[in-house]
C-alpha cells in the first residue's frame, strides 16, 4: 500500500461520524453540570438578585411596564426577547415557590428554593450552548472536536461568571455560535436572523454587528440577484426587531427603553466592559487625575466610581468632561438616523 494511500485511510479514521462527536459532546457536558451542581451554594453576586427581581418583575406585571417599574433598584435594562426569556422562567418559578415572583415582598429573597431554581435554569439554559457547539463542529475530526469541546464546556470564565458569579452568557454564546454554525455552513440569510435574534436577547453584541454587516453583503447580497437578497435580509432583520420592540415602540416607550438599554447613569465603563471607546476614556481620566496629583494638584477621585452598578450611581470624571460622553452618543444617534 502506497504511502499516500495510507495518510487518506489514516485521515478518514481521524474523521469523526457526527453522533460520536455528539457522544463525546454529551459525555464533557455531563461532567460539567456534576461539578456546576456543587458550586450551587458558592458565592453569588448582586447579578443573582438582579434576575430573580426580573423573573418577578415580567411575572407580575404588563410588559408595557416592564421598562417603568421602579420597584427595585435592578431595573430591567436588558432587551425585549430577554425580558421574555425571564418571563418564560417566571412561569416555572412561581410552582417552585411563589415568593419569588413577588414583585414587593420578594426583595433580596435568598431562601434555598431559589438559589437552586435560578442556577437550574443557568445549567438547562447551557443545553443551547451544547447544541450550538455541536453543530458548529460536527464536521471537523474528532481531535478538533475534542479539543473545542474542552475549551468552551470547561472554560474557566464560563463557570466563574455563569454558575458563581450569575449569569447566562453560555445560554448567549450559544446563540451566536448557532449563528456561526449557519454561515460556516453557508446559509448566510439563516447565519444573519439568528445573529438579529441574538441582539433582541443582549444589545452588547452590538460590537459584532459590522463584522455581520460587512460579511453579509460581500458573501450573501451578491449574484444577478444581489439587490432582492440585500432586501430579503434587511425586511427579515428588520420583522425581528420590530417584533421584540414593536409593542414599545406602539405605546410610546422606545425612548425609555433606549435609556434602560444604554444607562450613562451608571457609567458605559460598567455596561460595555469589552475595551472601547468608553473604557479607554475612563482610563485616561483615570491616568491624568493620577498624574496631576503626583505633581501636587488637589484632584478628588473616588475609587471605583466610573463601574457602579446601580443607574446614577457613576460619580462624575475626575479630570475630562462629563459632557463629551453624551455628546458622542448623541451624535451616534443623528449618523444613524442619516445612515
Amino acid at each position: 500500500m502506497s504511502a499516500e494511500k495510507e495518510d487518506v485511510i489514516h485521515h478518514q479514521q481521524r474523521m469523526a461520524h457526527p453522533s460520536t462527536g455528539l457522544s463525546e459532546l454529551a459525555w464533557m457536558a455531563a461532567m460539567a453540570t456534576v461539578v456546576k451542581v456543587l458550586l450551587i451554594p458558592a458565592y453569588h453576586s448582586t447579578d443573582f438578585e438582579v434576575h430573580r427581581h426580573w423573573l418577578a418583575l415580567t411575572h407580575s406585571l404588563p410588559f408595557n411596564q416592564w421598562y417603568l417599574d421602579e420597584s427595585s433598584p435592578w431595573t430591567l435594562d436588558y432587551p425585549p426577547l430577554f425580558a421574555c426569556f425571564e418571563k418564560l422562567l417566571s412561569l416555572f418559578a412561581v410552582h417552585v415557590d411563589p415568593k419569588i415572583v413577588d414583585l414587593i415582598n420578594g426583595l433580596n429573597y435568598k431562601a434555598e428554593t431559589v438559589v437552586v431554581f435560578q442556577r437550574v435554569t443557568v445549567m438547562l439554559a447551557d443545553l443551547v450552548l451544547y447544541f450550538s457547539l455541536w453543530r458548529c463542529c460536527r464536521k471537523l475530526s474528532l481531535e478538533k472536536q475534542r479539543l473545542v469541546y474542552i475549551s468552551i464546556v470547561w472554560s474557566p470564565s464560563l463557570f466563574i461568571i455563569d454558575h458563581i458569579h450569575f449569569q447566562y452568557n453560555g445560554f448567549l454564546l450559544g446563540i451566536l455560535l448557532l449563528s456561526l454554525s449557519f454561515l460556516s455552513e453557508g446559509q448566510d440569510f439563516m447565519g444573519g436572523l439568528v445573529f438579529a435574534v441574538l441582539l433582541c436577547f443582549k444589545h452588547l453584541f452590538l460590537v459584532a454587528a459590522p463584522v455581520y454587516f460587512v460579511y453579509l453583503l460581500r458573501h450573501y447580497c451578491r449574484g444577478p440577484y444581489r439587490i432582492v437578497k440585500f432586501f430579503t435580509l434587511g425586511i427579515s432583520v428588520l420583522a425581528v426587531f420590530l417584533l421584540a420592540f414593536g409593542p414599545f415602540i406602539y405605546y410610546g416607550q422606545m425612548s425609555q427603553v433606549v435609556k434602560r438599554l444604554f444607562p450613562f447613569g451608571r457609567g458605559l465603563c460598567h455596561a460595555y466592559w469589552a475595551p472601547n471607546v468608553w473604557a479607554l476614556y475612563n482610563t485616561a481620566d483615570k491616568v491624568i487625575s493620577f498624574s496631576l496629583r503626583m505633581l501636587g494638584f488637589n484632584i478628588h477621585t473616588v475609587t471605583a466610581s466610573l463601574t457602579g452598578g446601580l443607574v446614577g450611581d457613576s460619580a462624575p470624571y475626575a479630570v475630562l468632561p462629563q459632557y463629551l460622553v453624551i455628546l458622542c452618543f448623541r451624535c451616534f444617534m443623528k449618523m444613524k438616523n442619516i445612515l
